[in-house]
């Protein structure tokens, strides 16, 4: 008699749920990712002034990062806060340096996020494309086998269509935002109006549309119980 292959009482979607809470460290990650870059866009919207929204945002950033370190819990969300506005104040400072008045500097800080949503989709795309979707990983992270969900058709397609959930929200920030950057920066549409737009969309296109995509994803797990193999 061949061995049967034995199995935990854990399902497929348990693990993603709770890899994915991790990565986004629940309410409390989303929102010190969120408040910092939140901060920092409408201040230099409305006052175009880089350096004082960059110092508002970055002293809302620290009074997070040492309430988490009192904690001895992770800084990480709050670190990655930091990360996006210095990398989006950087951009505009190198266009005030380059001459370039408000409306320009401000198109300069939304530059960065668009390629990196651009970036994020087109590899996320890929990995469905050759069957390695990226959410598969967070299954083999807790099985202990990195590549073993691939043997499964079934976690290969749910997983999948997770990581379809997962990017929606950048192609959709792309879709968006970038015609209206290259119609700004190109003079195809008034600058002023092309910033308001960006300014509106950035902060309507975070986290409540990354809350959205989870929202399909969470509903998603709800429906299958796949069980993760030992």
């Amino acid at each position: 008699m061949n061995p049967v292959t034995p199995t935990t009482t854990a399902t497929v979607e348990e693990v993603v749920r709770g890899q994915l809470a991790k990565a986004l460290g629940g309410r409390r990650g989303m929102l010190e990712a969120a408040v910092p870059t939140a901060v920092f866009t409408v201040l230099f919207l409305t006052t175009h002034a880089l350096r004082t929204s960059v110092l508002v945002a970055v002293g809302c950033a620290v009074v997070l990062l040492v309430v988490r370190l009192v904690q001895r819990t992770t800084p990480q969300f709050v670190v990655n806060s930091l990360f996006g506005i210095g990398i989006g104040a950087l951009f505009a400072w190198r266009a005030a340096r380059g001459g370039g008045d408000a409306n320009d500097q401000a198109l300069a800080y939304f530059l960065p996020g668009i390629l990196y949503n651009l970036g994020y989709s087109v590899l996320m795309v890929l990995t469905i494309v050759v069957r390695w979707p990226l959410v598969g990983f967070m299954v083999g992270s807790v099985t202990g086998d990195a590549t073993g969900w691939r043997a499964d058709r079934a976690t290969v397609r749910l997983c999948s269509r997770l990581t379809w959930l997962l990017v929606l929200p950048c192609v959709i920030r792309v879709a968006v935002q970038g015609p209206v950057y290259l119609a700004g920066r190109n003079g195809w549409w008034d600058q002023d109006s092309a910033v308001a737009v960006l300014g509106v969309a950035k902060l309507a296109m975070g986290w409540p549309l990354q809350l959205a995509a989870l929202a399909g994803m969470v509903w998603l797990l709800s429906r299958n119980k796949t069980p993760v193999a030992s």
